[in-house]
């Protein structure tokens, strides 16, 4: 015998209805002995913002704007990471060194001819950072010579998959820097002027 459930009760949607998007609250403060998690941007929690490689660098640009980030996941056609594209990347001296060898004009410049490839990119392992402390990501960063890093887990089969990612300027800002500029041996400096304070 099948028992009977009862309807919910249904209301129109209204106009100027949002949705749930997922959030991720980090401390607003941390210290160099702080959890790396603290300062890790957890790609369960929060969307990744991410871009096809033969998206042009103008659309690519345009989408961090809007997004108010520095970084893109660049993904091929079956979604597997082929690169990382940054705002050091659209306003560096990459278009201008393609535009130099490749010829053409700054519209033809792809998001795959300025990223880094997926052959450049070092990542650091899920496990070390549950482990690690906000001063051990600074270093990492800062041996790299890098503004971001990717984390990855890793299944049993080795296939590694991005869960979440470090901004040296989310950081600087969560140490308390006062980071104005996107320079990477400024924004260093910066949270080392921090930490000699503390």
């Amino acid at each position: 015998m099948i028992k009977e459930y009862a309807a919910l009760k249904s209301t129109p949607l209204k106009t100027g209805s949002g949705f749930v998007r997922p959030v991720q609250i980090l401390p607003e403060r941390v210290k160099l002995a702080s959890s790396a998690l603290d300062v890790m941007t957890d790609l369960s929690k929060v969307s990744v913002v991410s871009v096809r490689a033969k998206t042009s660098m103008d659309k690519a640009n345009a989408k961090m704007i809007r997004y108010g980030v520095r970084l893109l996941l660049v993904l091929d056609d079956n979604d597997q990471v082929v690169g990382l594209l940054t705002a050091t990347d659209v306003l560096g001296e990459k278009p201008m060194r393609f535009l130099q060898n490749m010829g053409g004009t700054h519209a033809d410049i792809m998001v795959r001819d300025i990223m880094s490839t997926q052959r450049e990119l070092e990542v650091l392992n899920i496990a070390d950072v549950k482990t690690a402390s906000v001063g051990n990501v600074v270093a990492s960063l800062k041996k790299a010579g890098r503004q971001h890093a990717l984390v990855i887990s890793e299944g049993a089969d080795g296939k590694q998959t991005v869960c979440g990612l470090f901004s040296l300027t989310q950081i600087a800002r969560q140490l308390g820097a006062q980071t104005e500029t996107f320079e990477l041996a400024r924004t260093f400096a910066e949270i080392e002027a921090v930490i000699a304070q503390g």
